[in-house]
């Protein structure tokens, strides 16, 4: 099971979404919510699925369109390492990243006030204190090219992805 997320397109409908991965021949397709999130089943490598379903979003929006490709027990060690399980699941986000992070990922850190930050392994985690994300001016430039959700939205995706 894979479950992968889109960023960057503007308005993408679920119903497109799911067409799209039908359309590739994937199984089990299923979206969450609004939120550019698919689960769905596929015996394709991470880099192949990223590749048709860029090329179908392209088509779709008239851009480029980035994909972050998870396997469903990468879902459930990303929500497992949540470093801070006892602060709100909507204040917490990871930011889904492609490639695995460099020692130096946190240099360059702009505007920090009191987020809390820890690196994973391809995933960056921020708990985003009193401020809230809303109001937060954080820049981590190790981040401009992922795709953030909340825990909240990282718990129902690993347990649509183990349940399928």
């Amino acid at each position: 099971m894979s479950h992968w997320n889109v960023g960057g397109t503007g308005k993408l409908p679920m119903p497109a979404l799911k067409a799209m991965c039908i359309e590739e021949g994937f199984a089990q397709v299923q979206t969450y919510l609004a939120s550019g999130n698919a689960v769905f089943s596929s015996n394709r490598s991470e880099a192949q699925i990223k590749t048709a379903l860029e090329k179908r979003l392209r088509a779709f929006a008239g851009k480029p369109v980035g994909v972050i490709v998870r396997t469903a027990e990468e879902m459930a060690e990303i929500l497992a390492a949540n470093p801070w399980t006892s602060t709100s699941p909507a204040g917490t986000y990871v930011v889904f990243l492609d490639d695995p992070l460099p020692a130096d990922a946190l240099d360059g850190i702009r505007h920090r006030t009191d987020e809390a930050i820890q690196l994973g392994k391809r995933e960056i985690y921020i708990s985003y204190g009193v401020v809230g994300m809303g109001r937060s001016k954080l820049k981590i430039p190790a981040a401009a090219n992922g795709t953030a959700r909340n825990m909240n939205t990282v718990s129902a995706l690993a347990k649509l992805s183990a349940a399928a």
